[in-house]
């Protein structure tokens, strides 16, 4: 079988899908499968660059602007070429999925789309109007012409049906490796001499996108309102909706430049190793990469219930609240001792890597491009 994998973009300010997506496609063809990875960015030529990932064939071509729309000449005639049988783009809203829609429908192969996300509630309606709009615009049709969807979460897949979509869905997680204990260290030692001095007994680690999703801006109201004497608030994350110095400016508008500290986060390491305790507030995840990243590096998180890690709660391996609930359980986590912190820690990361590989979701996939391609045959031409 022949697979090419979409994604708009592998520069890490778009999110975890620019790290998924390639684990992902990189699994499939540790599995024996021919697997092409397209992407775009601005400073690839127009006829692109290529390079490998093991068995993994990895295209980026020219983004024509730095339009977020990813709109990309090169990448919409690299598509139309060569031979395919399944046609993967993940994300939405953008210029990419009407390229892989007609390359879909020039190889006649099923077009399976992943919405990463993005038709979860908030995300659906934030700038509601304009989204449909560019859905008109941008891919016009691509959204019937669907074959199935790929949720990474059973929610995610309620999400698909709620807004109407009836095409078959395929619930496949995003998997999670393990770090190395020398990535782990390297990444203490790079943190450590950024934290403020004397270094602060326990770190509570934010680490994102600066998006409004996060959360970010009423965690920071939270933390002022929280008493942690021994508690230093670090966000790390990539720059977005909001810059390092705007998100500075909201630490010391609100008197917490001794409590907390933000670092830019594209070009260092995942500060996991220095946290005792991780928080994402989001308003919803369809995964939550960081979460189950932090959970495989042992630190117990604090998370919504709009993102599909309940069961982290159920279990006793972290907390679990909705927003309304968040401030309680951030206060109650505060107040665990740090052995019991480590216990949860050292359980999370037992589960996380237990329940979630990629080879198994690799696996998956694959037999659900096998339906569909079995569908589209007996539907005949």
């Amino acid at each position: 079988m022949r697979i090419r994998q979409i994604v708009p973009s592998l520069e890490l300010q778009h999110g975890g899908p620019s790290r998924s997506v390639q684990a992902l496609a990189r699994a499939q063809a540790h599995l024996g499968f021919k697997v092409e990875l397209f992407a775009t960015e601005p400073g690839a030529t127009q006829a692109g660059r290529e390079s490998s990932d093991g068995p993994l064939r990895i295209r980026v071509l020219r983004r024509d602007t730095p339009d977020r729309v990813c709109p990309s000449a090169g990448l919409k005639q690299a598509l139309l070429t060569g031979d395919c049988d399944i046609v993967h783009h993940h994300a939405l809203w953008l210029r990419t999925l009407h390229y892989a829609h007609h390359a879909a429908r020039l190889h006649r192969a099923p077009l399976v789309v992943s919405p990463r996300g993005m038709m979860a509630p908030w995300a659906w309606n934030h700038h509601g109007l304009r989204k449909a709009v560019a859905a008109l615009i941008l891919h016009p049709g691509a959204f019937r012409a669907v074959s199935g969807w790929h949720a990474t979460s059973e929610q995610e897949a309620k999400d698909i049906a709620a807004l109407g979509f009836r095409q078959p869905v395929c619930v496949a997680p995003n998997g999670v490796t393990a770090p190395s204990q020398e990535s782990l260290g390297e990444a203490r030692r790079h943190w450590l001499e950024r934290l403020p001095q004397p270094t602060p007994k326990r770190i509570a680690l934010f680490y994102s996108r600066f998006h409004r999703k996060k959360r970010l801006i009423e965690l920071l109201d939270l933390w002022a309102a929280t008493p942690a004497p021994d508690w230093h608030l670090l966000v790390v994350g990539i720059p977005g909706e909001y810059s390092v110095a705007e998100i500075g400016a909201e630490i010391a508008k609100r008197g917490l430049s001794d409590r907390a500290t933000v670092h830019d986060g594209t070009d260092a390491p995942p500060p996991y190793a220095v946290a005792s305790l991780f928080l994402l507030p989001s308003h919803d995840e369809n995964f939550g990469l960081v979460i189950a990243e932090a959970m495989a590096a042992a630190v117990p998180v604090v998370v919504t219930d709009t993102t599909p890690w309940r069961e982290v709660g159920v279990r006793n391996l972290g907390w679990c609240a909705s927003w309304s609930s968040y401030s309680a359980a951030l206060r109650q986590a505060l107040g665990y001792p740090g052995n019991e912190l480590r216990q949860r820690g050292e359980a999370s990361r037992q589960w996380v890597l237990a329940s979630f590989s990629w080879e198994k979701s690799a696996a998956k996939l694959i037999a659900f491009y096998r339906e569909l391609r079995g569908l589209a045959a007996a539907s005949g031409p």
